[in-house]
């Protein structure tokens, strides 16, 4: 707690102390432009897909209003970045974006805050974007990566402000694993196990709920990416007239043009998704193990390729351990990892792949899901949130995939993939195409646009 008040009471006075003038000159000096507050531009994942896809929106749809990134990742530049749009989500804006370097990133880093990280990264977020639009005041504010206690000091600076919410910051959910005490990424074993920290932390949540409902109130427009995603937001901001759901960009267009015929000699499994804790890498090693070892005499063996980027030192540990793992489930020879590989590879990968496995607990979309499905690979999914609730449905009566939780219903779905017959592999793999086209790219820009132009077009 003590470190938690070092680090966060320097960055209020220094805000409180240049605050008038600052606001004065920023208020002053709206620039005629839309600024993204996506600190991260390098971290490969869905959120990036949709930062791009966004930018090339507003282009569309503002010509003259100019892009601007706010980031901390310092080598990134206008070119740079337009290529990474390219090269990494086969993305082409019509011309590249202005950048707004943030050197005071760290303060929404989860390390900076080894205990009361929500908060702390939540109040360290407003320090980041002081930093930001002290630097360059747009008309419009756009945040991309979900942190609502920014808004309204946007709106203090004169900014309309709009956000793209991939997930809420705290949901029922989460507090729904604290009551039941349940031990998860989100709910250390240590406070599961204690009543009385559980009851501390219930306290803590319930504070942060009303606080993230207050600020995330602020926005003037928000879109949320799921059905998930929508019924949280609606229920802690408590806004529906300025909500629309919008779906998030998948590439379904590029990937439906790949065979649906696979070889049959050595299926592949494919994960597709950021080497984060959340995404429970180690659940599909131990299922794919599992499966292994269940296997019928005379089917091919499988090989199992995780692809993935890694964001920072904490990501590559993770990754390593990963390796590890694999050898200590003795499946190493059956495993391939693929760190930040660029785009082509993935459709690649995403070509050759009988089946793709994902397995967040309340993944509020997933992107890689769609992705699976789009490229002909069958998807086995979690059984929550955005998979379960708007993606993996039947297409036309037609199965399209598979839900499961536990080890032993991904292995046995992996088994059940690997017995198909291949006609009805195909039946599958052809509805589950039909389906992916409903999140393409090209629905993304139309509801997009349609949700920003009340907004952006009001000064036009």
């Amino acid at each position: 707690m003590m470190m938690f008040i070092f680090i966060i009471i320097p960055a209020l006075y220094s805000i409180l102390w240049k605050f008038p003038s600052t606001l004065i000159k920023g208020r002053k000096n709206k620039k005629n432009a839309i600024g993204f507050f996506h600190p991260y531009t390098n971290d490969g994942g869905g959120g990036e897909r949709v930062l791009w896809c966004a930018v090339k929106a507003i282009q569309d749809e503002r010509s003259d209003l100019d892009c601007v990134i706010y980031t901390g990742d310092h080598d990134a530049s206008p070119q740079s970045l337009m290529a990474r749009a390219i090269d990494r989500f086969g993305v082409h804006l019509g011309s590249p974006p202005k950048v707004v370097h943030l050197k005071r990133r760290k303060w929404i880093e989860e390390t900076t805050y080894p205990r009361f990280t929500m908060i702390g990264q939540s109040l360290g977020s407003v320090y980041l974007c002081w930093e930001a639009l002290s630097k360059f005041t747009p008309l419009f504010y756009c945040d991309t990566s979900g942190y609502a206690f920014t808004y309204p000091l946007a709106r203090i600076f004169g900014c309309k402000v709009i956000c793209y919410t991939h997930y809420p910051t705290i949901s029922s959910d989460m507090v729904s694993r604290v009551r039941d005490r349940s031990a998860l990424y989100n709910n250390d074993a240590l406070i599961a196990r204690s009543v009385w920290l559980s009851r501390c932390k219930m306290i803590y949540y319930s504070i942060f709920s009303w606080l993230y409902g207050l600020v995330g109130s602020c926005a003037h427009l928000v879109m949320v990416n799921s059905s998930w995603t929508q019924s949280h937001i609606v229920k802690l901001w408590r806004i529906p007239e300025r909500i629309r759901k919008v779906y998030p960009p998948c590439d379904t267009s590029g990937l439906q043009a790949l065979p649906l015929e696979r070889s049959t000699s050595t299926p592949v499994i494919i994960s597709v998704a950021q080497f984060r804790p959340e995404k429970a890498h180690p659940l599909q090693l131990q299922a794919f193990a599992k499966a292994i070892s269940k296997m019928d005499v005379g089917l091919p063996k499988p090989k199992l390729q995780l692809v993935g980027s890694c964001r920072n030192k904490a990501d590559e540990e993770r990754l390593q351990k990963l390796k590890e793992l694999a050898i200590k489930l003795k499946v190493e020879n059956d495993v391939e990892f693929h760190q930040n590989i660029i785009y082509r590879d993935l459709v690649k990968l995403l070509g050759a792949a009988t089946a793709g496995i994902h397995s967040m607990t309340d993944e509020h979309f997933g992107i890689s899901v769609v992705e699976f499905m789009a490229a002909g690979a069958i998807p086995i999914a979690h059984n929550s949130a955005g998979p379960k609730m708007d993606i993996v449905l039947e297409e036309d009566g037609q199965q399209t995939g598979f839900l499961a939780q536990s080890e032993n219903e991904y292995a046995e779905a992996i088994l059940e993939v690997l017995r198909m017959p291949e006609a009805d592999r195909l039946k599958i793999a052809a509805a589950a195409r039909k389906r992916a086209s409903r999140f393409s790219e090209q629905k993304f820009y139309e509801d997009f646009k349609a949700s920003v132009r009340p907004i952006i077009c009001q000064t036009s």
